[in-house]
């Protein structure tokens, strides 16, 4: 009788959770998925000045995050096969594993040892560690979840992912980086990504599926490109996904170091600035599904995400350069800005209407546009030197007006989007 209590409270959360899509044998690794992000994400905020700081130049520097976004969207594209292949968790453990020993190598004979070269290589293989972590756990969340409630699943999957790599994150290098420094600071990213993964280690256990060679998984993976060809249209959304947050990618690697250097904001304010822009996209993945079943997906992404970023990415730099750091009026537009990246997640529920017999390779292809975004962004960034910085940021914001023009296209079939109007898919904003 005593003991009956906890069990039916334990059993309602635990249906409590299963009708959100959480379910139990997984919930831990929503936890130790936002721990890790947030390991992963500290860095973004900061490494740039601080690299500028120790002498590395900013070619250098875009030049480090070009490599790393590469690798990042090979990894993406190739982290669900290995998962089909091998299980979900041991695709996970290999993701934490490369990220630690790389990040080790990167930190005590790059950072700390002034090489670049050691940087660049042991940066870009790192870049293999928080795909697999991160969409394996993803792979792991389709695996597990009942059909009738996936897309509360992954779009939980979003929120957590995207707030422990841009929000906690950015707040919590504000924080410690005044009282212990930089260098400190990232070697404390290491010990976040050290308990994320070991939770996942010792507390989620690997799903039992059909055996699948990994061959046969390549051969999945490779073949969905095809896709593009048979529906160009799918392709254009792809494009469109990378355009949706390339200017992130691309303000990590120059936009800190300006406003710090050159606008005058300290570190820890523009670390809470760019938190709170995080914060704001987070709540802009919920927003926009409501906002667009009101005004229309199409129109979301393009009016609300497409114009809503030109006008942002714009306002981000010439108010600040214009005014100086005035903290809450930069604090506005950031938020702002974070929201109107928010604006492309109905990107989800459009593409796959665009080819509804094969709905998973329309996804592989926004997924691809999602990794490939985080190396789009560094390579205009690589801009600032030839063009400087402000003829930079007018490229960026033009190509959200190329985004908003494509995104017209993107229509679907009306009797597609009646019978699949409930199948949307949250892709994630800022950090997939």
């Amino acid at each position: 009788m005593v003991s009956s209590a906890p069990s039916r409270s334990e059993g309602r959360f635990a249906r409590l959770l299963a009708g959100q899509g959480i379910s139990r044998s997984i919930a831990w690794g929503f936890v130790a998925l936002t721990i890790f992000m947030v390991g992963d994400g500290i860095e973004a905020g900061f490494l740039s000045p601080y690299l500028d700081e120790r002498g590395f130049d900013g070619g250098q520097v875009a030049l480090l995050w070009s490599v790393y976004g590469i690798v990042v969207a090979a990894a993406a594209w190739l982290s669900g096969a290995l998962a089909e292949a091998w299980g979900p968790k041991r695709v996970m453990m290999l993701g934490f594993g490369i990220w630690v020993v790389f990040e080790i190598l990167f930190l005590v004979f790059g950072v700390m040892g002034g090489n670049f070269e050691i940087m660049l290589l042991a940066f870009g293989i790192r870049g293999l560690g928080y795909p697999m972590f991160a969409y394996g756990f993803l792979v792991w969340v389709t695996m597990d979840t009942d059909e009738q409630v996936m897309g509360r699943a992954v779009g939980w999957y979003w929120f957590f992912s995207t707030l422990g790599l841009g929000v906690l994150s950015s707040y919590f290098a504000g924080a410690v980086i005044p009282v212990i420094g930089e260098l400190a600071t990232l070697w404390m990213a290491l010990a976040f990504v050290v308990v994320g993964g070991l939770m996942v280690l010792f507390l989620l256990r690997n799903p039992v599926s059909r055996k699948v060679t990994l061959a046969d998984s390549i051969k999945g993976v490779v073949g969905s490109v095809t896709i593009v060809a048979s529906n160009p249209k799918v392709g254009i959304g792809g494009v469109v996904r990378i355009i949706n947050t390339l200017s992130f990618y691309a303000f990590v690697v120059f936009l800190t170091t300006y406003m710090v250097r050159d606008v005058g904001f300290d570190l820890a304010q523009w670390q809470i600035i760019w938190g709170t822009m995080l914060a704001a996209n987070v709540a802009a993945n919920l927003l926009s599904g409501y906002l667009a079943d009101w005004i229309g997906r199409i129109n979301v992404v393009a009016w609300a995400g497409g114009i809503g970023c030109f006008v942002t990415v714009l306002a981000l730099f010439y108010v600040p350069t214009l005014i100086g750091p005035d903290f809450w009026i930069t604090m506005a537009i950031a938020v702002v800005y974070g929201l109107a990246l928010g604006m492309f997640v109905p990107l989800s529920a459009i593409v796959p209407l665009l080819a509804p017999k094969h709905k998973a390779a329309a996804v592989a292809i926004l997924n691809l546009g999602a990794g490939l975004s985080q190396f789009v962004g560094p390579v205009i960034a690589g801009l600032v030197a030839p063009v400087g910085i402000q003829g930079t940021v007018w490229i960026i914001a033009s190509l959200y007006l190329v985004g908003f023009a494509l995104t017209f296209l993107l229509k679907a079939p009306k009797d597609a989007v009646e019978s699949d109007a409930t199948t949307s898919l949250p892709t994630g904003a800022v950090a997939a």
